[in-house]
């Protein structure tokens, strides 16, 4: 019963390894056809697929910034299937299938240009402190 024909899907591939490089701040992932990805945790913070950054809509995405030196805190692993980081900076609502770590993995560079092209667009600076809805600037100091 278990033919070639059994299973026409073509899965994708499964991490066979996960690593987390704290001091260079990238997950490395090697896939079970041989490919070996090095994530940022920026690249992965700022294309978190979590509806805070994603939106609920074509055009409602929240631009991120930042997150240069944002760290990876813990890789809890959801079920067979992905891998939910906490991020230094609190954000955790991001689930990272492994479909998408390997999305990430092989389009970093086109990412990194959408990324550039939509700060550009936005006049937002990349290290620029993520602005906050009441619009309280953090670096004011009462005495």
């Amino acid at each position: 019963m278990s033919g070639p024909t059994a299973s026409p899907r073509k899965t994708a591939p499964q991490p066979t390894a996960l690593t987390v490089h704290q001091q260079s701040k990238v997950l490395e992932v090697g896939f079970s056809d041989g490919k070996v990805f090095r994530i940022p945790f920026e690249l992965m913070r700022i294309y978190s697929p979590s509806a805070e950054v994603q939106g609920h809509g074509p055009g409602q995405e929240v631009l991120q910034t930042g997150k240069r030196d944002v760290g990876l805190v813990s890789l809890e692993q959801v079920g067979n299937y992905a891998v939910q980081p906490l991020f230094s900076d609190g954000h955790n609502s991001g689930i990272f299938s492994w479909e998408y770590l390997y999305f990430l993995g092989s389009q970093q560079d086109e990412l990194w240009q959408q990324y550039e092209q939509r700060l550009q667009a936005a006049g937002a600076d990349r290290d620029a402190p993520m602005s906050t809805a009441s619009g309280s600037a953090c670096g004011s100091h009462h005495h």
